[in-house]
């Protein structure tokens, strides 16, 4: 649960056993459980870092857009081309990430983007497939997907 949920919750409490809902008691609600959840903080789990963690998640959308905008646009230069000069193929994209969220993540981020598309993933939960419209550079393919979603998620949702 968040500590802004449970700073809520706190306030509440507060405000229920003392019955008196004034601008002042509030006042002092949150203060005391701003100063008990910050000296516990450290005890709870995803209690730490909340703005990190928004930073990062924010990155990770960014860096979405970013390259929903470009691969939307290098599809349609390909497809606007008089000769369609493309080798699609399919290939094991190795997996860093190991919760299922995770990989979840980052396989509909990979659908999400114009031009590839996540087709299954290994038993194991090793290996990635994903469909690719150009399969002319695997490689290249592999390390976008490595230093770019697959970081991010990894930054974003440590365990």
């Amino acid at each position: 649960m968040s500590l802004y949920l449970v700073q809520l919750l706190f306030v509440a409490v507060w405000l229920a056993v003392t019955g008196s809902v004034t601008l002042a008691n509030i006042i002092f609600a949150l203060v005391v459980s701003t100063l008990a959840l910050g000296i516990i903080r450290h005890q709870l789990p995803g209690g730490r870092n909340h703005w990190l963690r928004l930073a990062r998640v924010l990155s990770l959308v960014l860096l979405f857009f970013k390259e929903l905008a470009l691969s939307a646009w290098k599809v349609a230069v390909l497809v606007t081309r008089p000769k369609l000069d493309v080798q699609p193929g399919i290939f094991a994209y190795p997996l860093t990430v190991t919760t299922d969220f995770q990989i979840t993540l980052l396989a509909n981020l990979i659908t999400l983007t114009p031009g590839t598309l996540s087709v299954d993933v290994s038993a194991d939960r090793t290996m990635l497939y994903v469909h690719a419209i150009d399969c002319s550079d695997i490689e290249a393919t592999k390390n976008d997907i490595r230093n770019g979603f697959e970081r991010k998620i990894m930054e974003a949702f440590q365990i």
